[in-house]
């Protein structure tokens, strides 16, 4: 119940506070390289269902492979300023203020991840995906890590995607306001969180 107050008046305030940004931002994109200005996707959420996860749009065309290295060369100029600061995310406070998601949890992925754990791994998806957590912290430079592999779909799934697991089942016991408040205050500096490597 405290985090979900605490999602939902953060998300709240965030939205008033952030909205001429987020216009601006809009426009921005919509004078560069038209509309439309979002892009919306069906991601995994709480108990394997599927939600509309809202960005701002960052590529020409339609987003296809969940491993967005493999699409680099479609991202536009303003795009590619969009995903390096995160603003890109921005529009998911929309996500959280309609209980879709969290501030802190597993990154919402698409089908075929996190719908298809096993064992003790699946307790995961009792959890609301997250705007940052743990593993975001670790791989906040994701698509870099991925550019710089022979095969980047490969490397995602079986290096990243099991770390992923690993360092979200270790959030998930240790859960928290505190370790949220302490998540978001890394993810503001972009630093790793201590004990989460």
């Amino acid at each position: 119940m405290v985090k979900w107050i605490f999602d939902r008046t953060l998300s709240l305030v965030a939205v008033v506070v952030l909205l001429p940004i987020l216009l601006l931002v809009g426009i921005c994109i919509l004078i560069a390289n038209g509309a439309p200005v979002l892009y919306i996707q069906e991601r995994i959420g709480q108990n394997a269902k599927p939600f509309k996860l809202i960005k701002f749009r960052t590529m020409r065309g339609e987003e296809k492979s969940p491993i967005a290295a493999s699409e680099l060369n479609r991202l536009t100029r303003l795009g590619k300023w969009l995903r390096r600061t995160k603003i890109d995310e921005l529009p998911e406070l929309l996500n959280i203020l309609k209980g879709d998601m969290s501030f802190v949890g597993p990154r919402p992925d698409v089908a075929g991840y996190a719908d298809k754990l096993e064992g003790d791994d699946r307790r995961l998806l009792a959890m609301k995906p997250g705007l940052t957590g743990v593993a975001s912290l670790k791989y906040r430079n994701e698509e870099d890590l991925l550019t710089a592999q022979p095969n980047p779909q490969e490397y995602n799934d079986k290096v990243i995607w099991p770390d992923k697991v690993r360092l979200n089942i270790l959030y998930m016991e240790r859960q928290s306001l505190w370790l949220d408040v302490k998540v978001l205050i890394c993810t503001a500096l972009g630093k790793t969180l201590k004990g989460f490597e």
